[in-house]
Formats: C-alpha cells, sequence, structure tokens
C-alpha cells in the first residue's frame, strides 16, 4: 500500500467535525458547492474536503470522477475565494480519491462566498452565528491589557504590590539587579509602563482600589459562597476590585476556609485530599484574569458550592482558541498580563495553564474540567471535587509519582479515558506507544478493532482479576455471539457481509471474516455464494 493509501486509511478513521469533511461524489460535485466548503473550513481554522468516500461509518471508499482537471479547479478556486487550495489525488484500489487541503482563513477575517460567511453544522453548511463572526474579527483587535490608559499616574498603583511582583520576579529570574531599579523602570523593563503611559495591565495587576473603580470599574473579581445550588443570597460574597496581585492569595484563603478534606483508603492508609485542588484553582483564575474579555461590562464570578467551584469571566474563549483545542493551543487574549505571570513564575509560559487543571483532576480521580456552559460570551469552567474514581487513584498510587511525572497531559488523558472504558480520541492516540512500554495498558485484537485496555497489573491491585480476564478473554466470544444472533434473527434471506459492519462498526472486514471462520469451523453457520453476492446462514438451515 502506497504512503498515500496509508494516510487515507487513517482519515477514513476521523470523525466528521474534526475539520475533515467526507462527500460521495462519485460522477461530479458543483463548482459552487465545493467552494462553500472550503470556505466553510478555511473559517474553522482549515481542513481536508475528501471526495470518493461514504460519510457515513464505516466509510468506504467509491471513488469520484469529479474534477479531472485539478490545475484548473486550483485557479478557479483562487480566484473565486482567494484561498489557494492544494489537490491531491490518490489511486486507490477502489476507486480515486480527491482531498483538498484547505488553509486556514487569515487571522481576523472571515471567508465569504456569494455574500455569505459560511459554517458547517452537521450535515449541513449555514450562515455563520454573530457569536463565531464576532470572535474571529476579535482576534485582529489590539491587545487590551496593553494599550495605554491616558488618565492614570504612578500615584494610581499600590508600591506595595509593586514590591511584591519585585520579589516573585528576581526569585524566578534569578537576577539581582532588579532590586536596584526604581518602581518605575521595573514596571517599564516588564512592559508595563510605556513611553506613552500607564498600560491598562499595570492597573489590573497593581491598582489602587479607589483608581481601578475610577478607571477600569469592570476590573473586578467577585467570590461567593453558596452551600446549595437554590438560588436567594449568597453565604458569603466578597468583591475584589483592586489590583490583583493584592488579593491573589487572600482570594484562595477565603476558598481554603471551605474546602473539606475527602477521606480515601488505600488498604490500611487513610489518605486526605482536598475536595478542591490549590494548583487547579489559582490556575483557573490565572486564566480568568488573563484571558476575560475587559471591553465587556461584568466581573469575573468565582461561585464555590461543598462540592465543586464555578469560575466565570465575561468574553468566550480567546480567539482561535475552541472547547476541542483549549489544551494544544495558547492564545491570550491579554499578553501583557498573561507576560507578566510569567516573569514571577506564576505560569510557566504565557498562556499556559490549562494543561495543570487537567492533570490535577485526572491524578485525584476527579471528574475533568467542564466547559458545559461555555457560550459566546462567557468563559465557564466548573470544577467538580468529589473522587469519582477510587479504584483509578488507588492504580495511580501504584504507578508512583516519579513515573507518573514523566507522563504527558495527553498520557494522563489517555489512561483516564481507557480506565474508564470510553473511546479514545484520534489525537491521544500518541500516547499508546508509552503507556504500552511502561505496562500501564494491553492491547486487545488487531487492525481496525484494537482496543486497549488497563493492564492485568491493574486489576491485580484492586482483586479484581476476574474483570481482567472478563474484559480481555471474552470479547471474541461476544463478539462472534452479536453475530450469530445476527444471522439467526434474520435466518430467512441471510445476513450480507455489508451488515456485519452494523453489527460490529469498530471491526475491519478482515476481523469480521475471522469471527466468522470460527464460527464455520465450530458448525454454527454456513455461507452460499461468493464476494458480494454471498448470504450466511444458521447451520440449522442445512437439509439432512
Amino acid at each position: 500500500m502506497s504512503e498515500a493509501s496509508k494516510r487515507l486509511e487513517l482519515l477514513l478513521q476521523k470523525k466528521e467535525g474534526e475539520n475533515v469533511e467526507f462527500k460521495e461524489a462519485k460522477q461530479a460535485l458543483g463548482f459552487r458547492k465545493l467552494a462553500e466548503y472550503c470556505v466553510a473550513l478555511a473559517n474553522e481554522r482549515g481542513g481536508k474536503l475528501i471526495l470518493g468516500v461514504t460519510d457515513k461509518r464505516p466509510r468506504r471508499i467509491v471513488g469520484s470522477n469529479a474534477f479531472p482537471n485539478m490545475e484548473k479547479i486550483k485557479r478557479q478556486l483562487l480566484d473565486a475565494i482567494h484561498l489557494r487550495v492544494e489537490i491531491e489525488e490518490i489511486s486507490h484500489p477502489d476507486g480515486r480519491v480527491l482531498v483538498f487541503h484547505i488553509p486556514s482563513r487569515p487571522l481576523g477575517m472571515p471567508l465569504q462566498y456569494d455574500g455569505r460567511y459560511l459554517m458547517r453544522s452537521g450535515d449541513s453548511l449555514v450562515s455563520m452565528s454573530p457569536d463565531m463572526l464576532k470572535r474571529i474579527l476579535d482576534e485582529a483587535e489590539p491587545d487590551f491589557s496593553a494599550e495605554i490608559c491616558r488618565r492614570a499616574t504612578m500615584d494610581d498603583l499600590d508600591t506595595e504590590m509593586i514590591e511584591r511582583f519585585r520579589g516573585l520576579w528576581i526569585r524566578k529570574s534569578g537576577n539581582a539587579d532588579l532590586k536596584s531599579l526604581s518602581a518605575e523602570q521595573l514596571l517599564a523593563d516588564a512592559e508595563l509602563i510605556m513611553p506613552e503611559g500607564i498600560t491598562n495591565a499595570a492597573l489590573i495587576l497593581f491598582g489602587k482600589k479607589r483608581s481601578l473603580g475610577r478607571l477600569l470599574p469592570n476590573a473586578e473579581v467577585i467570590y461567593e459562597y453558596r452551600s446549595s445550588m437554590a438560588s436567594g443570597a449568597a453565604q458569603q460574597r466578597e468583591e475584589f476590585r483592586q489590583g490583583f496581585f493584592s488579593f491573589y492569595d487572600q482570594l484562595w484563603e477565603t476558598i481554603d476556609l471551605r474546602n473539606d478534606m475527602q477521606h480515601y483508603q488505600d488498604g490500611l492508609f487513610v489518605l486526605d485530599i482536598p475536595t478542591l485542588n490549590e494548583g487547579a484553582v489559582r490556575e483557573a483564575l490565572l486564566n480568568a484574569v488573563s484571558h476575560r474579555d475587559y471591553r465587556m461590562g461584568g466581573s469575573v464570578f468565582i461561585r464555590q458550592y461543598p462540592q465543586k467551584i464555578e469560575l466565570v469571566s465575561p468574553g468566550g474563549p480567546p480567539p482561535g482558541i475552541t472547547l476541542e483545542n483549549i489544551l494544544r493551543e495558547q492564545a491570550p487574549r491579554n499578553r501583557r498580563i498573561a507576560e507578566t505571570f510569567a516573569r514571577c513564575g506564576f505560569v510557566e509560559r504565557a498562556g499556559q495553564g490549562m494543561n495543570r487543571i487537567f492533570e490535577a483532576c485526572i491524578i485525584e480521580g476527579k471528574p475533568k474540567p467542564d466547559f458545559t456552559n461555555t457560550d459566546g460570551n462567557h468563559f465557564w469552567i466548573t470544577l467538580h471535587g468529589t473522587i469519582s474514581n477510587p479504584e483509578f487513584l488507588r492504580f495511580l498510587g501504584k504507578v508512583g509519582s516519579e513515573r507518573l511525572s514523566s507522563f504527558s497531559t495527553y498520557d494522563l488523558l489517555a489512561i483516564d479515558h481507557i480506565f474508564r472504558e470510553q473511546k479514545l480520541p484520534e489525537d491521544l492516540r500518541d500516547s499508546i506507544p508509552k503507556l504500552l512500554d511502561h505496562g500501564i495498558i494491553e492491547r486487545v485484537g488487531s487492525g481496525r478493532g484494537t482496543r486497549y485496555i488497563p493492564a492485568r497489573q491493574f486489576y491485580a491491585f484492586l482483586k479484581s482479576k476476574g474483570a481482567y480476564t472478563r474484559r480481555k478473554g471474552l470479547d471474541r466470544e461476544t463478539n462472534k455471539a452479536l453475530l450469530l444472533k445476527h444471522i439467526r434473527d434474520n435466518e430467512a434471506e441471510g445476513s450480507k457481509m455489508s451488515e456485519f459492519y452494523e453489527v460490529l462498526p469498530s471491526h475491519s472486514r478482515q476481523q469480521i471474516q475471522s469471527l466468522l471462520r470460527e464460527l464455520v469451523s465450530e458448525g454454527k453457520i454456513y455461507c452460499l455464494g461468493k464476494t458480494k453476492g454471498g448470504r450466511w446462514y444458521p447451520t440449522r438451515e442445512i437439509e439432512q
């Protein structure tokens, strides 16, 4: 099989919506429809349009005769949508396949065709929603935190907070020369003061309470504690309209007062795990302050409940960030604030932090961060504190902190998916070789039907070796039983090979044929006819 055909096989496994669109287009596809799909995918940061493949799983290559003159169609697309689209022709044994490689639109510039700004919605193309259009246009806007507040002076900044920043910067950088700088020069070196004046970032981070109320009143964090989800007044409410450096630790101390311990037992040992992980909460707060949209009214809200905490900030995800790529991409909305956090060691790099939140949740056996309520106007993260997977927590304890520290966020996410028996997304599959080498997981099956399960040692730790045997050893028999049931249920007309893909959608043709051969050798089924015309019947149909 050629390299192009191998790449195509991998693409067939992807879900539609993962920046990939499949169309049969056996004979043709109208140019208008082609241009519209190219525009929609470009508006979604680029992707691939694949012709000659069915769009329903299990996907089949059917071949396409569309667009025989590829150079001509490339020129037409460039003229129509001002986008250079590369076209790859793959000669597959089952037919000709065309792959249109569509680049991303320019930053801050949505693309349109015939007056319509297009996006995908399920199997359809629709006009772009106002929220999405606004988010793209906002990408080109300047960094609010780097803009100058013309009315601000050094008197509006709290010198105590500036000195705290100095100490943190020295500790992080090891640069003792920072001690001798004046406060004004220190902030100038941090690009928080420019020749034109004081930046919004300096006010947000070091501003006095009265100054923020006068100059930037929406730079505020409001904390509430509620004992239940019922509406009504909060049991406690604190408003922090002052420089971030003055309340960063105070806010965590307020949260920690009601941060109950959960008792987790591992054998004879009882360990205490706080409901809310300090590192995760602090990272979420840093994200809220550095990524919120200060041009929008409203404050950052933090709502603490007995078993969870919610952080809600004005503005949806920063431009270019989606809930799908939130771990891969970093694009701080307020870069000057994020860079200041990096200088003083609050974050490792500007815009980073979400990885740490995910890792903290997974390692403590808690649900992953919940973004369900996030929309175009709010970024909403909920951290659930209840340990939902104590067995997993026990296993990670046996793995050891040293080995865990060598795992990336994606490695931990892959482990979490496999232990929870969830389907492994494509972007986590690169972690599989490492996890296999470490003996964390085991491979079951082969080819397209390959699955991964927790290693035998996991079940040994939990004294559940029978569960391991059941998950690994009985799966093949279960699949054979499903095929046999389908064949028996349809004995009158017989069962076609194509039907078995629906019975076992995760299995390849070779895997299904292997199961069928075993059923034949066991005397349970037989086949009449060959290739696509063959029909499978239960053995009781054989005349004696």
